[in-house]
């Protein structure tokens, strides 16, 4: 039986448990209109084919491991200096970048960087990196 879906294979969508829903919010309504994302609800955004959002949670509520990093494709380099520089001017928690990652392919151009809770974020332009 073949069944056809709208968005093909991949993720739905991701949660974010985050410590202060209001402070997420704030960071991620200002990131998301540089790399395409827009807001489907107040605490839920999309790229068109994927969702994330977002759920205040009690710290500590349990002991579970997350994810290392998320990084969100951009659609030039552009978008990756633009990310950079909203970052710099707001004080946000940059690791490294913008900058090249040729070890990783010659095209690969990357910021990487902590959200308000911690979790490491990156904005990457990678026209030539196969998936």
């Amino acid at each position: 039986m073949t069944t056809s879906y709208k968005y093909g294979v991949g993720i739905s969508h991701i949660e974010f448990w985050v410590k202060d829903l209001e402070e997420s919010l704030r960071f991620y309504s200002q990131l998301f209109p540089l790399i395409g994302w827009h807001a489907l609800t107040r605490t839920s955004y999309s790229c068109g084919a994927h969702e994330i959002y977002f759920k205040e949670v009690p710290v500590p509520l349990h002991d579970s491991l997350g994810v290392r990093h998320i990084c969100f494709h951009a659609t030039s380099r552009e978008v990756v200096d633009a990310v950079g520089a909203w970052l710099t001017n707001t004080g946000g928690n940059i690791i490294r970048g913008p900058q090249p990652m040729p070890q990783y392919d010659a095209s690969y151009f990357t910021v990487d960087f902590r959200d308000p809770n911690g979790f490491v974020l990156e904005v990457a332009h990678t026209p030539d990196i196969r998936l």
